[in-house]
């Protein structure tokens, strides 16, 4: 066979026999000889194939199937700008750890700097954001047994730097694939067989693992709360665990794997000056990346409060700098020393009574609205879904209504692109985490985010459709920024053209064009009725921009006089 198949072969062969049960594929020329051995894999049922037109939907799609999964996922580009439209995933996975393989198809090395076709410099084009960039090398005639050994090594190395088996620090790699023609097979159907040069027979490569660093002993009693944010699942659930046998309260955010343990409101607690002055913390252990939350974000940055951090790589979360001490998470049954002792059970009590007390007051504002809003939205969405779901939620105002707003549950499964928290790719983020979740799945995402992604709604023939159903609080408009400084009225003059940004499409319409199924819902009955039938499916709630805007101010102030008055 020839070196460009022979090379593909092989890495698919490691990839399948590494772990990886899902790839994405956006069409293109120099890719065409791993696409054509993915497709091979495909038919001999080692994986699943997943093809999109676009290569930013392809990737976003990826991150979804890792993010969802646990696993590595292959996403394959052409050469050129294809390789640039996965920047935006690349990020988010490296803020996030979330094991993406970038795989870029290349010209040979003859070719660049000449002005040649769809070619640029694209070694190391992700800059800081991989864990690991290599330059593959054009494969050869005549080496074929060094090569093979070569190409697998360098396989399962990217497999076991992507999961942090080496580092406990996961993310995206890029293996950049530079063929020469001929790219497709002489051959109709010729198989990679062993035997595997480098390991026992058969056999995947596996790794270490990053041993976690004990906490020093503890002087006595600590006023504790655990602040879980974005993170693995396993991670949010240990947390949650601890503070449980520890009896500390939990402010968790709802992608964090511990929302099922947080107190309702957190954010809303936290923003109350005069309560929290009486009930501050003298101890934050942080688990992985708060980021929703202004009142979190000054707590971490209060310098009477002891910041201690849970991480087992260089990159834990510190953003106010304010970190004293950085470790692994204790088991809850480890000894008593080796960890801080157990909190005061009046004050944990305290939260849990302000929790309650808050959540009243924002049902009783909700309860008195006239129409369905997207605070109400977010509320009872989270209520409504059935045990066993997925839900993914939209960066910007959805995930932080669901924050502040809904009551935590079990039986959930909560994932959001919170790594570099931007809006792109959510639909097709969604998309792939619906494929892999094996039950009903939901996304709760901003009218903007939707547009962002409309590719995300392509699905193509032999494509299999999503049991998805999205749901659009549509404000026609960036609303959001309602809520924030430059909704002030000062900025009145020049808000709804840079900020509001209003896009007056018919989103329903949009769907149905894109071929969804949608509906638009104006009540919480309605929005129950649309959630029941099953995806792929749109729903689309309309609101208001100002209204959203003072609802939240109303619910802040409604927190305060229900903690003042408790």
């Amino acid at each position: 066979m020839n070196p460009s198949t022979a090379l593909a072969r092989v890495l698919v062969d490691e990839l399948v026999r590494g772990g990886v049960t899902d790839a994405v594929v956006a069409p293109g020329s120099r890719s065409a000889p791993v696409a054509l051995a993915l497709a091979d894999a495909e038919r001999d049922g080692r994986l699943t194939l997943h093809v999109r037109i676009d290569e930013r939907t392809a990737a976003f799609l990826a991150l979804g199937l890792a993010k969802a999964s646990g696993r590595p996922v292959p996403v394959l580009t052409t050469s050129g700008t294809a390789t640039a439209h996965l920047h935006a995933a690349v990020l988010e996975a490296d803020a996030a750890g979330v094991p993406l393989l970038a795989l870029t198809a290349d010209r040979p090395p003859e070719l660049r700097d000449t002005g040649a076709n769809q070619t640029i410099a694209q070694p190391g084009l992700y800059g800081g954001a991989v864990r690991a960039a290599v330059d593959v090398g054009v494969p050869e005639a005549g080496r074929e047994e060094a090569q093979n050994r070569y190409w697998r090594s360098l396989v399962a190395k990217a497999l076991l730097t992507a999961r942090g088996a080496l580092s406990a620090d996961p993310g995206p790699v890029q293996l950049n694939l530079p063929f020469r023609e001929p790219l497709l097979p002489e051959d109709a159907d010729v198989r990679v067989v062993g035997p595997w040069s480098g390991r026992p027979d058969g056999a995947p490569w596996t790794g270490g693992s990053v041993a976690a660093v004990e906490r020093p002993a503890d002087a006595g009693p600590a006023r504790t709360l655990v602040v879980v944010g974005d993170t693995v699942p396993e991670l949010g659930r240990a947390a949650a665990e601890l503070a449980a046998a520890r009896g500390w309260p939990v402010v968790a955010e709802p992608s964090s794997g511990a929302w099922s343990a947080s107190v309702r409101g957190g954010a809303l607690l936290l923003g109350v000056p005069g309560w929290l002055a009486e009930h501050r913390p003298e101890r934050v252990m942080v688990v992985g990346r708060p980021t929703l939350s202004r009142p979190v974000s000054r707590l971490l940055a209060d310098p009477a409060v002891r910041v201690e951090t849970v991480g087992t790589s260089p990159r834990w979360a510190d953003a106010g700098r304010s970190t004293t001490w950085v470790g692994g998470l204790p088991a809850p049954g480890a000894p008593p020393g080796r960890t801080p002792a157990t909190a005061d059970p009046a004050w944990r009590t305290a939260w849990r009574a302000a929790a309650d007390r808050v959540g009243t007051a924002v049902d009783g504002v909700l309860d008195a609205l006239p129409a369905l809003t997207a605070g109400v939205l977010a509320r009872d969405l989270v209520a409504a879904l059935p045990d066993g779901a997925l839900l993914v939620l939209g960066s910007s105002t959805p995930v932080r209504d669901v924050d502040r707003l809904a009551v935590p549950r079990a039986g959930l499964t909560v994932l959001a692109n919170r790594g570099v928290a931007g809006i792109d790719g959510t639909v097709s983020t969604a998309v792939g985490a619906a494929r892999v979740h094996g039950g009903r799945a939901f996304a709760l995402l901003g009218d903007l985010t939707l547009l962002h992604d409309l590719q995300g709604l392509l699905v193509g023939e032999g494509e299999p459709r999503p049991d998805l159903t999205l749901v659009v609080p549509d404000n026609d408009g960036g609303g959001i920024f309602a809520q924030l400084e430059p909704g002030q009225p000062r900025y009145e003059a020049g808000y709804r053209r840079v900020f509001g940004t209003p896009h007056g499409r018919d989103l329903v319409a949009v769907a149905e064009a894109l071929g969804w199924p949608a509906v638009r819902v104006s009540t919480s009955a309605g929005l129950a009725d649309a959630v029941a039938v099953g995806g792929p499916r749109v729903v689309v709630v309309r609101t208001d921009q100002r209204a959203e805007a003072e609802l939240a101010a109303a619910l802040r102030a409604a927190a305060g006089e229900a903690l003042d008055h408790g």
